[in-house]
């Protein structure tokens, strides 16, 4: 179950509320490797919204451009544990600050935040900070040019973070690996060759056998 604040809690309750989305980006500069941040939102207008980062579980002020920069997202389902999530979010390819992000900026696993905000219609405020819905990384960024007269697209294809946790290690035991890590750490130096050291056992002298490994039984069945 997701926990929201007592003013969202209280604003649903009343169904008295607005939502509106906002997207944060935090992407790569191609020249120097810098990151570059970038937020956008599902209204008019340029604003500074307060947020929940997921990282710190603070509240954090962070300005979003709107009038038509983020179009859609795909619904994000509520899942539970490693399941990897998969969302799509729509951009408009005519703003020059859309363009920017996704042309200029390397967007390769660029960190991406999708929060939920909610607003009373009378006042136009938000009843609280909004609440982040998902935060994982740019799988891919296809944009479609169109034909004179057509109708073109920015679309991120994100997933979420938890696309680390089931990510499998390319790395080797090995001695250089280890040394990478710490270049006095010797633990691994051995492990080309100790297959092939002899050892005294007993009376004869030798590699010393291993036993092959027995196959387990699954409901008493091989």
């Amino acid at each position: 179950m997701r926990a929201i604040s007592a003013a969202n809690q209280a604003a649903l309750a009343a169904r008295v509320l607005v939502a509106r989305d906002f997207l944060w980006i935090v992407a790569r500069n191609r020249t120097t490797g810098a990151p570059e941040t970038v937020g956008f939102w599902s209204d008019v207008g340029n604003v500074s919204s307060e947020v929940i980062s997921p990282d710190s579980g603070q509240v954090e002020t962070r300005a979003f451009y709107g009038s038509g920069t983020l179009i859609a997202a795909s619904d994000i389902p509520l899942v539970v544990g490693l399941t990897v999530q998969t969302v799509t979010i729509d951009l408009s390819q005519l703003d020059e600050l859309v363009a920017q992000a996704v042309r200029l900026y390397d967007l390769r696993q660029a960190k991406v935040e999708i929060y939920r905000g909610l607003f009373n219609p009378d006042t136009r405020q938000m009843v609280g900070p909004a609440e982040c819905r998902f935060a994982g990384f740019v799988d891919g960024a296809p944009i479609d040019t169109p034909e004179e007269g057509g109708v073109g697209s920015v679309k991120l294809e994100c997933r979420s973070h938890t696309q680390e946790m089931v990510r499998s290690n390319p790395d080797t035991r090995s001695d250089a690996s280890q040394r990478l890590r710490q270049a006095d750490d010797n633990f691994y130096q051995d492990t080309a060759t100790v297959s092939e050291w002899e050892l005294w056992w007993g009376s004869e002298k030798g590699v010393v056998p291993t036993q092959p490994k027995k196959r387990k039984k699954f409901l008493g069945i091989f």
